[in-house]
């Protein structure tokens, strides 16, 4: 995590005052049901929430004590109990670091989603708005970088918001997924502690209850969410990429949005570079980067190892609070664009009408000419046109083989721009709904 790539609401999770607050409730809840159960005083438990629910735990003393005991957990729970004093006897009975640690871990992951479920609601309102601006707003369609046929531009950026729709009910699985708790003690046997001690803190921390634990929850759960985030995070490239090439000089049909006393360049005083794109895709790349270990961590020895735990410090702060900045970010992009319908009519029209091929050859081949002649017919029509020598109407309306089939009014229909737009409201309501 760098400040230049950082909002304060995701970094707030993963601050160690945060990680501490989390540890004490997880352990002052297990106290409270140990204490329902009669394992430990009544009283002792309600002095633990007392003397430290409040409390600012000393990061410094922390770790002070941790370059000593070598152990996180313990150099916690040691400065746990210089506040809570006597009573923190009862603190951790009947459990294991990693009860701690995953639960915790968890409750950051749940979070981290619910502020990136914000996130991609932000990018939706955005492309959603812009999608509606732009609906009708001819642009061309391109395959394998090449002119195509036409679409429209508001196309483009509903093939986006379905894209992020199913970002967003991807990101609802994986936390649903990863937001189990487990309080199940050394090798995950309830051995030393009572199976409702899980339940209750399971739900006071807004989790549920994993099914069955080793010595750590099991990591397929974090494979599967740090993958979705590496899903959501190609689907922002995917649309920053479609930016960064219509802003190129040459096509010029869109561009960030340049601010006053913005500078392009510290060498060329005309530059207008999409800085804010091909920033998003550098920051796509690290949140994929985590999926790898995310998948690898799966596979620990036996009960318990902590190869992912070394990982784990890493990819979660950074994997969400990269992708939490580039989400906003995106929003920003999509919600200030600047669009430019005259350049895309411009683009549209470079290649002399060749964007309707398909339409004469289909008409060819309704008039009884097979698909094999027709496609010759409009591929000899057309490689002229590629390179500079005419348009193709008037090269098809001069064809004999071609005026065997159709009129001059028969070809002119062909090229009619509205006709590939006829069923724009179609996907517009599937993509959007019927209102």
């Amino acid at each position: 995590m760098i400040p230049r790539y950082s909002r304060p609401e995701m970094v707030s999770i993963w601050e160690p005052q945060s990680r501490f607050k989390i540890w004490f409730e997880i352990e002052a809840h297990a106290a409270d049901a140990l204490a329902d159960l009669g394992v430990i005083p009544k009283e002792a438990a309600k002095t633990i929430w007392a003397k430290a629910k409040d409390a600012t735990f000393n990061v410094e003393r922390i770790d002070e004590i941790e370059r000593e005991t070598k152990h996180d957990v313990i150099a916690f729970l040691t400065h746990l109990a210089e506040i809570v004093g006597p009573e923190a006897r009862f603190v951790h009975q009947g459990m294991t670091s990693s009860d701690v640690l995953d639960t915790c871990l968890n409750v950051q992951l749940v979070r981290a989603a619910d502020l990136l479920l914000a996130d991609i609601d932000k990018v939706l309102e955005a492309l959603k708005r812009r999608a509606f601006e732009h609906k009708m707003t001819p642009t061309i369609g391109r395959s394998h970088g090449i002119h195509a046929e036409p679409v429209t531009f508001g196309l483009k950026l509903a093939y986006a918001y379905a894209e992020f729709s199913r970002a967003r009910a991807r990101l609802v699985a994986a936390r649903k997924e990863v937001a189990t708790c487990a309080i199940s003690g050394a090798v995950g046997t309830f051995a030393q502690i009572d199976p409702r001690v899980e339940e209750h803190v399971a739900k006071a921390m807004g989790l549920e209850v994993e099914p069955i634990s080793t010595q750590v929850i099991p990591r397929d759960r974090h494979a599967m969410y740090f993958a979705t985030l590496g899903v959501i995070a190609s689907s922002m490239e995917r649309l920053a990429v479609e930016i960064r090439h219509m802003q190129r000089t040459e096509v010029l049909e869109a561009e960030e949005f340049f601010s006053e006393g913005q500078k392009g360049s510290s060498a060329m005083p005309h530059k207008r570079n999409p800085v804010l794109t091909e920033n998003l895709t550098g920051l796509s790349r690290m949140v994929r980067a985590y999926v790898t270990p995310a998948l690898e961590n799966v596979v620990l020895w036996h009960e318990r190892d902590i190869s992912h735990s070394s990982a784990e410090r890493m990819m979660g702060p950074d994997a969400t609070v990269t992708l939490d900045f580039g989400l906003n970010r995106l929003a920003g992009v999509v919600d200030k664009l600047l669009v430019y319908p005259a350049n895309m009519q411009k683009n549209l029209d470079r290649l002399g009408g060749l964007v309707h091929s398909q339409r004469v050859l289909i008409a060819l081949t309704q008039k009884g000419a097979s698909r094999e002649d027709a496609y010759k017919l409009v591929q000899r029509n057309a490689m002229p046109v590629w390179r500079g020598e005419g348009e193709f109407l008037p090269l098809l309306k001069k064809d004999a083989d071609v005026k065997k089939y159709l009129n001059d009014a028969e070809l002119e229909e062909q090229f009619d721009l509205g006709y590939h737009f006829k069923h724009v409201d179609t996907i517009f309501k599937r993509v959007f709904g019927a209102a």
